[in-house]
């Protein structure tokens, strides 16, 4: 099964659920439990959220999603064109925030919900995130063909 869509928004808080339903929406192609779409939503949400509040932190810019469904692979990127990331290690330390009322475990979250999980940045041209999920159930019958 092969299919592909591209999403451009605003980075305004309120694209936020229209990301969580496209992705959402998008994956239920494949063989998905609920469980596994909401960790979906949970990782569009969080990667959204990331770049209205740090990768444009003082005016709104364009927040690019592609989403892919190659095989029995769903795949997201999140690309903004903001500021970038100064310490991709750092922010990937489960806590660490730039801003004092946000908690930092928002790639800590994609991480642990993601099959695959990569980050790439540059100083003010902006990051990417990519994300890939697999249904659990296809991930077990194919654990179940593995010769010993």
């Amino acid at each position: 099964m092969e299919n592909y869509a591209h999403l451009t928004m605003l980075s305004k808080s309120n694209n936020v659920g229209l990301a969580r339903l496209s992705a959402a929406s998008f994956a239920s192609e494949l063989d998905f439990t609920l469980n596994e779409l909401e960790e979906i939503k949970v990782a569009i949400s969080e990667a959204v959220t990331n770049c209205i509040i740090h990768a444009y932190p003082l005016e709104e810019g364009l927040i690019e999603i592609e989403l892919k469904i190659e095989g029995n692979s769903f795949l997201m990127t999140v690309k903004d064109s903001g500021v970038g990331i100064e310490d991709i290690e750092a922010v990937l330390q489960p806590a660490y925030s730039t801003k004092d009322e946000h908690m930092g475990l928002g790639l800590a979250f994609i991480d642990s919900f993601m099959d695959k999980f990569e980050i790439s940045s540059e100083l003010n041209k902006g990051t990417v995130l990519k994300m890939v999920k697999i249904p659990e159930k296809i991930k077990k019958k194919n654990m179940g063909n593995v010769v010993k």
